[in-house]
């Protein structure tokens, strides 16, 4: 039985939707959600009998930013906590998301003068 795509999740379902699998065991990384939730008060599952977490859509989105910043971006925690205050309407699915158009520009100019460097140092040699 498949559960609506409205309601809460477990923190395994969240861990898999996020593809925080550890590629040793094969097991979902459920700490690295709890680390977060400790980190980042935005994160808020509901925590019922048993002291089981369960997540809304809401918080895994908020989760997808996060995880988004600080693996495919490289952003401390601290810089993810900055961004996310400033930020609060950050879309990752939004087409022209200017970080994202801003990052690229700014990794085609660190290309550029790699590029140069290397040069600089082939002719050394």
């Amino acid at each position: 039985m498949q559960k609506n795509n409205s309601s809460y999740k477990t923190i395994s379902e969240v861990a898999k939707i996020l593809n925080l699998i550890n590629n040793k065991t094969g097991k979902m990384n459920t700490h690295t959600l709890r680390f977060w939730e400790k980190q980042f008060k935005q994160i808020k599952p509901i925590i019922l009998s048993g002291r089981r977490r369960y997540y809304d859509h809401h918080s895994i989105e908020l989760l997808k930013k996060i995880k988004f910043l600080l693996k495919e971006k490289g952003m401390t925690i601290n810089g993810v906590k900055r961004f996310l205050e400033n930020n609060k309407s950050f879309n990752l699915d939004e087409p022209n998301n200017s970080f994202i158009k801003t990052d690229k520009n700014n990794l085609k100019s660190q290309v550029k003068k790699i590029s140069n460097l290397l040069k600089e140092i082939k002719k050394l040699k």
